[in-house]
């Protein structure tokens, strides 16, 4: 996933002005302590951070792969 897609991806699953939020403040255990933005700055891969976050916000499994994104490969 490039950071594109992910960022395509929140904006798709928890709209614009939210997923800026939740991308900028919330943050994730998984990711060492970091926000999603953080993670991508430190170089975390993208698809990485979105499963991350997909699991903090309690994404179901189903959408987890992004809309609008092609269905994960099994």
């Amino acid at each position: 996933m490039r950071v594109s897609e992910f960022r395509r991806a929140v904006d798709q699953e928890f709209g614009e002005a939210y997923g800026a939020v939740v991308t900028q403040d919330v943050v994730i255990e998984q990711l060492g302590g970091r926000t999603a933005e953080e993670a991508l700055g430190a170089g975390i891969d993208a698809a990485d951070v979105w499963f991350a976050l997909c699991a903090s916000q309690d994404v179901p499994v189903e959408r987890r792969h992004g809309k609008g994104l092609a269905d994960p490969k099994p």
